[in-house]
């Protein structure tokens, strides 16, 4: 069985599905699975934002095959770990959990790069192409740190 790993925020076509590209370019696919969701219900079976797809492009990601689908309460039960990429996400996840073993599967993706600050990866949605950009070097150096955790734990 792989180790899971699912990215989660909002609607699942800016931020968790340019971490979802990151981390599984990071890891073994023989060994992880890494998927992403979306908090809402916006854009189920839609691809990410075009500007998401053309910033993984510049760094040599394709994404463009991703489908948005919303969180589900089943994924705590799928998924070994779960990263939410800002607190309200974040807050969201943890309300539909069940008990403490599915509340301990989650974190904020960026308590990578700041343990226990609980920053957010801004929603870069409403902003311009370089918002993605910033969006996806804060994304990378975190996924970065959990790739090296999660081979360390797992390989």
């Amino acid at each position: 069985m792989p180790v899971k790993i699912l990215m989660v925020c909002l609607g699942n076509i800016c931020r968790s599905p340019l971490a979802e590209g990151i981390l599984a370019s990071k890891l073994p696919k023989d060994v992880f699975f890494v998927d992403s969701a979306g908090t809402g219900n916006y854009h189920i079976d839609k691809q990410p934002d075009k500007r998401s797809i053309t910033t993984a492009q510049k760094n040599g990601l394709d994404i463009s095959k991703q489908k948005a689908r919303q969180f589900s309460v089943k994924d705590f039960d799928a998924f070994d770990y779960i990263f939410a990429m800002d607190t309200n996400n974040y807050e969201d996840i943890l309300s539909l959990a069940k008990n403490e073993n599915q509340a301990k599967k989650v974190d904020l993706i960026l308590n990578q790069l700041f343990p226990n600050e609980n920053v957010d990866v801004p929603d870069p949605y409403y902003g311009v192409q370089n918002g993605f950009d910033q969006v996806y070097q804060m994304l990378d150096e975190a996924c970065t740190i959990l790739a090296e955790k999660l081979k360390e734990k797992h390989l």
